[in-house]
């Protein structure tokens, strides 16, 4: 196996956007994300309306759903 070409490994911490914080593996430092599982609809079993990028928008003024 070559030496020094794989990435520094980190444990550090990722942040939710509903403010759950936990400690993970990886090769970046600090980590941030939309959707966790505390957050989730699959694991709460309550729909959660998410928006990426307008995309419900657009899909309502293609179909005209108000």
């Amino acid at each position: 196996m070559k030496k020094d070409i794989h990435p520094k490994y980190y444990k550090t911490t990722a942040t939710c956007a509903c403010g759950n914080e936990f400690e993970i593996g990886s090769t970046r430092k600090d980590i941030k994300v939309e959707i966790c599982s505390n957050c989730h609809p699959y694991f709460t079993g309550k729909q959660k309306f998410v928006d990426t990028g307008g995309r419900v928008d657009k899909f309502k003024k293609k179909y005209g759903i108000s």
